[in-house]
């Protein structure tokens, strides 16, 4: 199975364990990480708006907690909205643990990818490296 294949596989089950009671607008992410495992991220919304979770954010947290530091591809599925991209502040944390050139995956239903590098997702991005951490 080609790595966008398990990734849409792996965002779409997360999608439909997503807590979205209030948007009603389930999103799924999946990340593979450099050690080869796949953690998955839903959406966990919070009724006092905006302390839920994005779906990448679990994601991300999931990876952290197993222990993986960096992204190497990254897939999102929504339920209402092909190719449904991550939001602004999601994009700014993704970069933290991706290069310029991670693969990030955009999904249809059926499981169409459309497919970009972080840098074209997030262009000029603020960079970990162009901070001096003394």
């Amino acid at each position: 199975m080609a790595v966008t294949d398990t990734l849409f596989e792996a965002a779409r089950a997360a999608m439909a364990r997503a807590y979205a009671p209030y948007s009603k607008f389930p999103v799924g992410a999946a990340i593979l990480a450099e050690d080869g495992r796949v953690y998955e991220g839903a959406n966990i919304e919070n009724l006092a708006f905006p302390q839920g979770w994005c779906a990448e954010c679990t994601a991300i947290g999931a990876m952290v907690m197993a222990g993986a530091k960096r992204i190497v591809e990254i897939g999102v599925i929504a339920e209402k909205m092909a190719f449904c991209p991550p939001c602004g502040g999601c994009r700014q944390k993704i970069l933290e643990f991706a290069s310029p050139d991670t693969r990030i995956h955009l999904y249809d239903a059926a499981g169409t990818a459309r497919t970009m590098t972080m840098d074209e997702l997030l262009p000029f991005s603020f960079q970990t490296d162009t901070i001096d951490r003394g």
